[in-house]
């Protein structure tokens, strides 16, 4: 008797507790890009799904996961149309996304056009959790759809990404900090066991060679973000290959963290401190602790494609403590577009013309040495297959 008496006074002092890790969503919820309801939050709020505004363009939203609790609200997932049509959702600001009462999630415009869905029916709610991930589920609690299960460029704790037996999963790099179209890099969990790192072809998509990989054909099973903030490729039979260093040198218990393949190609992990100034690596600020390539600049050496930089451009580090790839114009070159300069560079000269006097020819040209430069191949681009 005393034990029948205890045990719903147990559930009533767990019950609480359990109730912090999850926080459901019902039917019939709607987001709105410019309404106070923007966006659903995880039960600590250190997550948001919903609508963020694109960079540089107040018309247009994404439909995305980020960081909720830090400055910049870094995005971590991002809606894209399909895997045959890898584009990002570009939202009107006139939108709304709803988890309509049959069980369906539907981004559509004030006429009712639907612009986007996850393609899946029967849903009973949905969760945004503390771990970053969004889920939508059926009513016995079966997950539906997860965004963990569409990476857009990164990876989170907790997040696994298994060889897939009919297609490669992959994170995509933005094409810049800024513009979220899909970039020039490629992270290919791929279909016989291998991972790998890939330049690819803007816009087609197209692979080029690979520039890093972990060389496991035939032996790789998935890549694992584990929840002590270690990433690792694991093998068929139980082998762990590390792909960052980041393990113990952030704890999770005071720093956000993500791994994220970079617009230059780079997979860095990365960490934030929860509290200001906490920790050895102080600053509010993403540090990263680890990345692979170690050297890009020197990795990409292929026979098509621009290389890390655009034409007629060369790579070279910033100096920041993140190492981020730089792209310079050689003497009398200048960008073709200052603020994406991915795209390489052009003449700032006047050609050469047989028409000139050899006196007034020789006036206007100058032969100027260049160290610690080379241009190893990479002098074509595949525009269509």
């Amino acid at each position: 008797m005393v034990a029948l008496l205890l045990f719903p006074m147990l559930l009533q002092l767990l019950s609480p507790t359990c109730a912090q890790t999850q926080k459901n969503i019902t039917l019939g919820s709607t987001l709105a890009p410019q309404s106070p309801a923007s966006s659903w939050l995880s039960p600590s709020g250190d997550f948001a799904f919903g609508f963020r505004p694109v960079e540089g363009n107040t018309s247009f939203y994404l439909i995305a996961v980020w960081f909720n609790k830090i400055s910049d609200k870094t995005v971590v997932w991002y809606a894209k149309n399909t895997d045959q049509d890898p584009s990002i959702v570009e939202v009107p600001s006139d939108s709304f996304l709803q988890l309509t009462n049959d069980g369906a999630l539907s981004l559509k415009d004030r006429s009712g056009q639907e612009g986007w869905n996850p393609q899946v029916t029967s849903v009973a709610y949905a969760s945004m959790r503390d771990t970053g991930i969004f889920v939508l589920l059926g009513a016995d609690g079966t997950t539906k759809w997860q965004t963990f299960d569409m990476p857009s460029d990164t990876i989170l704790p907790t997040q696994v990404i298994p060889c897939n037996k009919t297609r490669n999963k992959s994170l995509r790099a933005r094409l810049d900090i800024d513009d979220y179209s899909s970039g020039r890099f490629l992270l290919d969990v791929q279909t016989d066991g291998n991972l790998a790192l890939y330049l690819v072809a803007v816009p087609s998509g197209s692979k080029y060679q690979q520039y890093w990989s972990t060389a496991t054909t035939g032996n790789g099973s998935e890549l694992v973000f584990s929840e002590t903030g270690k990433v690792y490729f694991a093998l068929t039979d139980g082998t762990q290959i590390n792909i960052s260093s980041g393990a113990g040198i952030g704890s999770m218990a005071d720093y956000f963290h993500r791994a994220t393949l970079d617009p230059d190609g780079v997979f860095r992990q990365y960490v934030y401190p929860k509290k200001a100034n906490a920790g050895i690596l102080g600053g509010e600020t993403w540090t990263a602790v680890s990345m692979q390539p170690q050297n890009i600049c020197h990795a990409i050496v292929s026979d098509v494609g621009s290389g890390v930089c655009g034409f007629n451009s060369y790579c070279t580090f910033d100096g920041t403590r993140n190492q981020i790839a730089s792209c310079q114009c050689p003497p009398w070159y200048k960008f073709f577009d200052e603020q994406k300069k991915y795209k390489g560079c052009k003449q700032d000269f006047q050609p050469h013309s047989c028409d000139l006097d050899e006196a007034t020819a020789l006036a206007q040209f100058e032969l100027r040495p260049i160290y610690g430069v080379d241009w190893p191949l990479s002098d074509y681009e595949k525009y269509c297959w």
